[in-house]
């Protein structure tokens, strides 16, 4: 499959120090998430970050959820520099790697994640490269795994907010393809994929974040 080039009003970074990127979304909203994970996360094991951007999202995670090992991934490599960067004295993150995670067969390379963590990308796939990732994720969670998916999302087909509005029509006259994608819909490729949504979470900005993981048995 064919690398996506982003939106170019989607995905906006500059120059900071070094090889290191900034990008204002990230530092807007990089508390609430540090928020979000040392609720819902599991407190240690492996954890994969798809679409790492920057790096400053799995800067502040990987400290503050020390125990958890965590692998950046990115495809542009500017980013993976970047992410490199970032994560130069922080123990418990690995090196940036490559990985398209829109494409059929990724989990094969990462099995056993205790967590795995998208932040605002769905609105920028395509529906059927969505779904893809919902499939792959699920079988590269341990049994005990957890999923959280965090971004704009529509509510019961609605886009609920003049600013989600704009972004969204943005989105979808540079690429029809793309957008914010549905919650409900979210919510019935996750259970098709074998997963519980155990708690959906309003977030600041109107966003929310999907929490799932295998049911218990």
């Amino acid at each position: 499959m064919t690398k996506r080039v982003l939106p170019s009003n989607a995905s906006v970074a500059t120059q900071s120090d070094g090889a290191r990127l900034i990008a204002p979304a990230a530092s807007r909203n990089s508390d609430a998430l540090c928020a979000l994970l040392a609720k819902m996360a599991p407190a240690s094991g492996l954890a994969l970050e798809i679409a790492s951007g920057t790096g400053q999202h799995v800067a502040a995670f990987a400290q503050t959820l020390p125990d958890l090992v965590w692998q950046p991934t990115e495809i542009d490599p500017e980013r993976r520099a970047s992410i490199d960067a970032y994560a130069k004295d922080i123990s418990n993150i690995r090196p940036a790697t490559d990985l398209d995670a829109t494409s059929a067969g990724w989990h094969e390379a990462f099995q056993e994640q205790d967590l795995i963590v998208l932040i605002n990308l769905l609105h920028l796939i395509s529906w059927s490269e969505a779904d893809t990732f919902l499939g792959e994720a699920s079988k590269a969670l341990s049994p005990t795994g957890r999923l959280i998916i965090y971004g704009p999302f529509m509510r019961d087909g609605a886009l609920t907010s003049p600013g989600d509005e704009k972004f969204h029509e943005a989105l979808v006259s540079q690429d029809p393809e793309i957008g914010y994608k549905n919650d409900t819909e979210i919510k019935a490729r996750l259970q098709y994929y074998g997963l519980q949504l155990i708690q959906l979470v309003e977030m600041p900005a109107n966003n929310l974040a999907f929490v799932a993981q295998r049911p218990k048995t």
